[in-house]
């Protein structure tokens, strides 16, 4: 059984249904004590700036907000794309806790040579 877990997102706010669900794989990937980190790409780099992730998706769906701080607390770590984070002008100043700006190299290191189990949205 692979020990870390990679989700990668892709979308944003645009569709806070796709979020909803990756936030809810990687947080229960997290609570269950694996290290996992969360690689956010194109829309979804504005999720790591603070009082952005803050929708409801659906009628009975948690929020955002209570997703990312649940991550956080179970140590899930933030790898955001830096040529997707600049390109839409964001403020290195507004990120969230456990997130840091990094792309594929520092991805790559992260996961070493461990098994991983990888999610896509």
């Amino acid at each position: 059984m692979a020990n870390k877990a990679v989700v990668s997102l892709t979308t944003g706010l645009e569709d806070p249904e796709r979020v909803t669900v990756a936030f809810l794989v990687a947080v229960g990937a997290a609570e269950s004590g694996r290290p996992t980190l969360m690689f956010l790409t194109k829309e979804a780099a504005r999720l790591a700036l603070g009082g952005v992730a803050t929708a409801v998706a659906c009628a009975g769906c948690p929020p955002l907000d209570s997703l990312v701080a649940r991550y956080v607390a179970a140590s899930g770590t933030f790898l955001v794309c830096p040529i997707c984070f600049d390109a839409r002008g964001l403020d290195k100043g507004r990120l969230i806790a456990n997130a840091e700006l990094g792309g594929t190299v520092p991805m790559w290191q992260w996961i070493g040579d461990d098994p991983v189990a990888t999610f896509s949205y």
